[in-house]
């Protein structure tokens, strides 16, 4: 059975390609949105089904209602891009899928903008967080944001307005390519709601003066982190993310989370990293859930439990860093054992006890070693002295 996905644009029925009026003329069963459905004329005889709601645990159920007849599904734009092509890949395999897209929305609006698309960043919040949004407003940068309905540009302009960013630029594009197309222009801090449920929200960020960035870059400040004192301090962190070398679609375990600093900028690198904090003091566990959503990794996941009891229930990492609890018997090994070919793993210290640890383990597997000893200057009278920080020893390793 081979599902024929066809994209449709907001001009509906006259702005399909030949060949995808054919696939519809041809088809047995439509399946799509009501909104979709309606844009077909009458002469299509196929029967006609509207999505159930939830949509994806009935797919298998409906796909073999209708097995045996041919099976064309609606979509918007492009099906790929945020749609239902990609799930049905996913349920069908991609030898049973055959996708027929339309121009997609990020598409028209780079059209209508004037914005080169390769240059712009798109961000889908179509059923996603909304703090997804955080890490992607920095200074200058173009983004166009995907939502699911005509809500997401008030939350997005009042998230950068509460960001400092209220003075950026937001252009909301409303049934593009159809007849009723409409584009609103305003700043963020001086939104006024639209009521079209159809729409892209372009951005083009500008902060208010005073406002410090938070790059995607290792060692954001301290200051950006809810903390109780255990925290890894940013010239540390950079140095520690740096050494756990992060790579796109990879697993992190952070162990030992404290405030969740190492995994949540781990995340930050890049939208498809991932990360499991391990933390035992619930308190703890609850404020690196807060850090996570307001610096724009909600799916951080958080274990509450001690290590290594609680690593039966993860999945293999890529990556490991220890950043406390490096005197617990057979945690490191635990750790080492976890690891995937080729994974890294990152162990900080700062008491003579945990060093000694580190000693042995660089006598047993080799890695590295560095000692890292900062220093901050402080007034002292009416001069600057330097005060120093407790130093830390780095051990990193690769399995």
């Amino acid at each position: 059975m081979t599902v024929v996905v066809v994209g449709i644009g907001a001009d509906g029925w006259d702005g399909l390609a030949p060949l995808s009026r054919a696939a519809v003329e041809a088809a047995e069963v439509l399946l799509g949105s009501d909104r979709q459905l309606d844009l077909v004329p009458a002469s299509v005889t196929a029967h006609r089904q509207a999505w159930p709601s939830p949509m994806v645990p009935a797919l298998p159920g409906l796909f073999e209602t209708h097995a045996g007849r041919a099976v064309v599904v609606l979509a918007s734009g492009d099906p790929m891009l945020s749609g239902v092509g990609t799930t049905l890949v996913r349920l069908l395999g991609p030898g049973q899928v055959r996708v027929l897209p339309a121009p997609s929305s990020v598409s028209l609006a780079c059209a209508r903008l004037g914005w080169a698309v390769e240059e712009t960043e798109v961000v889908s919040l179509v059923g996603r967080p909304l703090e997804l949004l955080h890490p992607r407003v920095q200074p200058g940068r173009r983004l166009l944001v995907l939502g699911s309905d005509g809500d997401t540009p008030a939350a997005v302009a009042a998230l950068l307005t509460a960001r400092g960013y209220g003075e950026s630029t937001v252009t909301v594009l409303s049934e593009l390519g159809g007849p009723a197309e409409a584009v609103h222009t305003g700043t963020a801090a001086a939104w006024t709601p639209t009521a079209d449920p159809l729409v892209v929200t372009a951005v083009e960020c500008r902060a208010t003066r005073g406002t410090a960035p938070l790059p995607t870059t290792p060692g954001l400040p301290d200051g950006a982190y809810e903390n109780d004192g255990q925290l890894t301090k940013n010239e540390v962190r950079a140095v520690t993310l740096s050494r756990l070398a992060a790579v796109p679609g990879q697993l992190l375990w952070d162990v030992g989370a404290g405030a969740g600093s190492i995994g949540i900028e781990w995340m930050r690198t890049h939208p498809s990293c991932r990360a499991v904090a391990v933390e035992s003091v619930q308190e703890r566990a609850e404020r690196i859930v807060r850090n996570a959503t307001r610096l724009g990794v909600p799916h951080l996941r958080v274990v509450h439990g001690r290590a290594p009891e609680v690593f039966g229930r993860l999945a293999p990492p890529d990556a490991v860093f220890v950043g406390g609890g490096a005197t617990t018997p057979l945690l490191l090994d635990a750790c080492w054992d976890a690891l995937r070919e080729g994974g890294r793993m990152v162990v900080n210290a700062v008491t003579v006890q945990s060093e000694a640890v580190l000693a042995d383990w660089h006598a047993r597997f080799g890695g590295e070693l560095v000692r890292i000893s900062v220093q901050r200057g402080e007034p002292v009278g009416g001069f600057t002295g330097w005060k120093p920080a407790m130093p830390v020893t780095i051990w990193s390793g690769t399995r």
